[in-house]
C-alpha cells in the first residue's frame, strides 16, 4: 500500500510540474545516511519515532532513531524540541544510546536549565552503577552541564569519583573538578579540592597523574607559581614514574621540569640521564618537550651542543618524515636550534633542500634555514641548489632564493672564493630579463658591495644595460647606487644617469629620486668636470620637488653645502662617506640579540618559536602565565650527597640506585602516608636531606632457580619478622598489571 501511494504521489506531483521527492523512513537509515539534508517536518516525525511504544521495544531500532537525532545535532540542526523525549531514553541498559543522551542533554542543557535538572537524579543515579564505564559517562555529563543551579548537585558525585576503585571513574572525576572550578571557584576553594589534587598525584595509574597535573596548572595560573607549586619531592617522584605515562602525559611532566632548580648540577645530569630514554620516542611532541627540559638544565654553551647534537638526528627525521603540518613546526624549531648552536646541522644541509611536492610554507623556510648551514665544504651545493631555485614559477621562493644568495657571500660563510661565484651568477640574474629576479639581483648586489668591495669589477660591465631593461623601482634604485659606487671603474656611470636626471618628471618613486640624487653626488668629487652640469639641473629639480619631504630637505641641504662650504673636501667627506661593512660583521637586522634569543629559548615548544616573538608580543596581558622557577630553597645544601635517580632497570636500581621516592603508592587518593616515610608534598616537617638512604642488597644474597613454598609456611614466615627489622623496598614492575582495582 504505501509503494501504491508513493507512486501516486509521484504522479500527481509530474502532473502538476512539481519535482519529486523521495520519503525514507528516518529510522531505519545508516551510515552516511544520518548526516542528510533535512527536510520539513522530519523533527515532529523523530519525535514520534522516540514515543512509538514499539520502537521502545526494539533496541537497534531505538539507536537508530537517536543516532538520527544526533546527527541532525552534528549538522547544526535544532533539534532541541526533542530535549524531552531524549530525556526519558536515558532510562536504558544500552551503553551506545546512553552516550548519544548524555551528548545531546550535555549540547542542549544551557538552552533547557529547567529540563536539564529533571535529569539530576537519573545521572546522580548512574554515578553509582556497577560498571566503571557508566559511572565514568555519566560523571562527565553531569559536571558538562555546566550550570551554576547544579553545583550543589556535582559536587558530592566528584567527591566520590576522586575515590572510586577504576581510573577511569578517578580521571574523570578530576577534570570534573576543573569543571567545578570554573563553576563555582569560591566552592571549589572551601573544599580545599586543590589539596586533593596534590595528594592524587600519586595515584597508582599515570592517566591520572596527568589530569591532575593539567587541573592544578590551569587552577593556579593565575597563583604565585604560574602554575601548580612543585618542590623536589614532586618532581622526583614523577620523573621516577615516567615510563608509565603516555606521550600526553609525558609531555605534562616535561613541561614542569623547566619550571624545576635542581640543587646543584650533579642532580641536574641524573635528570636528564633519567629522561635520556624519551628521546627515543616517536611523539614529536614529547621529544621537542625534553629538549625544552634538556636545555632548561643544560647550563653551558658546551652542554647545549651536546643536547642540540643529540637531538638533531631525530629532528631531521620526524622534518621528513612527517605531515605538512608537523615538518613546519620541527623546521621551526630547529631554525631556532641552529641560531642557538651553529654548525651542528652542517652535515645534513642535503635534508633542507626543497621538495617540489612540499607546500610553500614549507619550502620558504628551507630556504631561509640553508644560508645559515653553509660551510666550505657544503657551500657550493648549496648555492646550486638556491640558484635553480631562483628560477622557480613561485615569484616569493624565486625572490628568497636570490637573498639567501646574497646572505651567503655577506656572511663569509662559504670559504674562498665563495662570493665571487655568487656575485657572478647575481650579475647573470641580473642580466636576464626575468623582472623579479633581476630586481632581487639588483638589490642582492647592492648589500653585497657593501660587504666586499672588491667585486666592483665583476659587478660594473653590465650596470649600464641593465639599468635600461629594469622595471620595478625596487632594483632600479639598487642599479644608481651601484652606479654611484662603481663611478671609479665604469666610465659611462655619469652618462646613465644624466638620462635619468633629463626625464626627472616622469620618475614617479620617491627612492629612485633620492638613491639619483645621492649617486649624482658621490660622481660629482669623483669626475666633476663631467657630472657639474647635470648635478645642478637634478638639485633644481629636487628643490622644487614637494612629493616628498625627505628627498626636497637633502637636495636643499647638499645645495647649501656645495654653495656655503669653502673646502670641498668637507662636503666630500659629508657625502661620500664609507658604508663598507667590516669583516666578522653582519647587517644590524639579521644580528639577533642575544637577550631575544634566550627569551625564545625560554619559550622552545611554544608557539613563541612558530612566530618568532616572544608571548608578551602576542597574548594579551591579563591571559599570559608566569614562568617561575622553583624551588626557592632546596633541602639539599651544596654540601649535601646527591643521590642518584631510580632507573628503569632493576638489577641496576639493585646495585646503584639510591635516590628513591620513598611517598608510598596508595590504593586510594586519599592516602595519608604512615608515620616514619616521606609525605610527597613535604606538609609532615620532615626535611628531605635527612630521610636515611634505602637499605642496599647485601652482595651475599643469591636467588635459588627453583624453589617453592605452601601459603601457610609463607604466613609463619612473614609474621614471625619483627617491623624493625623488616627490609622496605620498592620495585619498579617491567609488566603493568590490567587492572587497578
Amino acid at each position: 500500500q504505501q509503494q501504491q501511494q508513493q507512486q501516486q504521489q509521484q504522479q500527481l506531483s509530474i502532473s502538476n510540474g512539481m519535482p519529486v521527492a523521495t520519503v525514507q523512513n528516518p529510522a531505519v537509515q545508516t551510515g552516511d545516511s544520518y548526516f542528510t539534508e533535512s527536510r520539513k517536518g522530519e523533527v515532529n516525525e523523530l519525535r514520534q519515532l522516540l514515543r512509538n511504544f514499539t520502537i521502545e521495544r526494539d533496541p537497534k531500532r531505538k539507536r537508530d532513531v537517536i543516532k538520527k537525532v544526533i546527527a541532525y545535532m552534528t549538522l547544526g540542526i535544532d533539534v532541541s524540541r526533542l530535549f524531552t523525549e531524549m530525556m526519558l531514553a536515558i532510562e536504558t541498559r544500552d551503553l551506545v544510546v546512553k552516550k548519544m543522551v548524555y551528548l545531546f542533554l550535555c549540547n542542549y542543557a544551557s538552552a533547557n536549565p529547567d529540563l536539564a535538572q529533571m535529569c539530576t537524579n537519573t545521572l546522580q543515579k548512574d554515578c553509582g552503577n556497577d560498571d566503571p564505564m557508566v559511572r565514568g559517562l555519566a560523571l562527565r555529563a553531569l559536571c558538562s552541564l555546566r550550570l551554576p543551579q547544579m553545583v550543589e548537585y556535582i559536587a558530592e558525585p566528584v567527591r566520590r569519583g576522586l575515590g572510586d576503585g577504576h581510573s577511569y571513574v578517578r580521571k574523570t572525576a578530576v577534570m570534573g573538578l576543573l569543571k567545578l572550578y570554573h563553576l563555582d571557584g569560591e566552592l571549589f576553594e572551601r573544599e580545599n579540592f586543590v589539596d586533593t589534587l596534590y595528594d592524587m598525584l600519586r595515584d597508582p595509574d599515570a592517566s591520572v597523574v596527568t589530569n591532575c597535573i593539567l587541573v592544578l596548572n590551569e587552577v593556579m595560573a593565575n597563583g604565585p607559581n604560574g602554575g601548580m607549586a612543585i618542590n623536589r619531592a614532586i618532581m622526583l617522584h614523577l620523573l621516577n614514574r615516567c615510563h608509565e605515562f603516555d606521550e600526553f602525559g609525558i609531555v605534562a611532566v616535561l613541561e614542569l621540569v623547566p619550571k624545576y632548580i635542581p640543587a646543584n648540577d650533579e642532580e641536574g645530569f641524573q635528570i636528564m640521564n633519567l629522561l635520556d630514554p624519551v628521546l627515543r620516542t616517536s611523539n614529536a611532541g614529547a621529544f621537542v618537550a625534553v629538549i625544552r627540559a634538556f636545555l632548561s638544565i643544560a647550563g653551558t654553551t658546551e652542554m647545549k651542543r651536546q643536547v642540540v647534537s643529540r637531538a638533531k638526528a631525530p629532528l631531521v627525521t620526524m622534518m621528513s618524515g612527517g605531515s605538512l603540518e608537523l615538518a613546519y613546526t620541527i623546521l621551526k624549531h630547529i631554525d631556532a636550534l641552529v641560531e642557538l648552536c651553529p654548525g651542528l646541522f652542517d652535515d645534513e644541509y642535503r635534508q633542507f633542500f626543497v621538495r617540489y611536492s612540499e607546500p610553500t610554507n614549507v619550502k620558504y623556510l628551507k630556504i631561509e634555514i640553508m644560508p645559515k648551514l653553509v660551510n666550505p665544504n657544503n657551500a657550493p651545493e648549496i648555492v646550486a641548489e638556491l640558484a635553480e631555485s631562483a628560477f622557480d614559477g613561485d615569484t616569493t621562493l624565486s625572490s628568497l632564493a636570490v637573498r639567501s644568495l646574497a646572505q651567503i657571500a655577506c656572511r663569509d660563510s662559504g670559504g674562498e672564493g665563495c662570493a665571487e661565484s655568487i656575485a657572478r651568477r647575481l650579475v647573470d640574474m641580473m642580466d636576464m630579463g626575468i623582472t623579479h629576479v633581476s630586481s632581487e639581483a639588483a638589490t642582492a648586489l647592492e648589500n653585497m658591495l657593501r660587504k666586499h668591495a672588491s667585486l666592483k669589477g665583476i659587478i660594473s660591465p653590465t650596470l649600464s644595460r641593465a639599468l635600461k631593461y629594469m622595471s620595478k623601482p625596487e632594483g632600479k634604485a639598487s642599479i644608481i647606487y651601484l652606479l654611484g659606487e662603481c663611478g671609479d671603474v665604469l666610465n659611462e656611470a655619469p652618462y646613465c644617469l644624466e638620462k635619468l636626471i633629463d626625464s626627472y618628471d616622469t620618475i614617479t618613486d620617491n627612492n629612485v629620486k633620492i638613491a639619483l640624487l645621492s649617486s649624482t653626488m658621490k660622481l660629482f668629487f669623483q669626475r666633476p668636470p663631467e657630472v657639474q652640469k647635470m648635478l645642478g639641473k637634478l638639485l633644481k629639480h629636487a628643490t622644487e620637488d614637494v612629493s616628498c619631504q625627505d628627498l626636497h630637505d637633502r637636495a636643499l641641504w647638499y645645495y647649501r653645502l656645495l654653495r656655503t662650504s669653502s673646502d670641498p673636501t668637507v662636503v666630500e667627506s659629508v657625502v661620500r662617506i664609507n658604508t663598507q661593512i667590516a669583516q666578522g660583521q653582519g647587517f644590524s637586522e639579521e644580528n639577533i640579540d642575544d637577550d631575544i634569543r634566550d627569551d625564545l629559548m625560554k619559550e622552545f615548544n611554544t608557539l613563541s618559536i612558530i612566530y618568532g616573538s616572544t608571548s608578551d608580543n602576542f597574548i594579551a596581558e591579563e591571559y599570559q602565565v608566569k614562568f617561575v622557577k622553583q624551588p626557592k630553597e632546596h633541602p639539599l645544601t651544596d654540601a649535601a650527597p646527591v643521590q642518584e635517580l631510580a632507573v628503569n632497570i632493576i638489577s641496576e636500581q639493585m646495585e646503584q640506585a639510591t635516590i628513591q621516592n620513598n611517598t608510598p603508592v596508595g590504593t586510594t587518593p586519599h592516602h595519608v602516608p604512615p608515620a616514619g616515610e616521606v609525605d610527597l608534598l613535604g606538609f609532615a616537617g620532615e626535611e628531605v636531606a635527612n630521610i636515611p638512604k634505602p637499605p642496599t642488597a647485601s652482595s651475599a644474597l643469591t636467588l635459588l632457580p627453583s624453589f617453592s613454598m605452601s601459603g601457610e609456611e609463607y604466613q609463619s614466615q612473614w609474621s614471625s619478622i619483627a617491623d624493625d627489622k623488616a627490609l622496605v623496598m620498592q620495585l619498579l614492575l617491567r609488566v603493568q598489571p590490567t587492572s587497578t582495582d
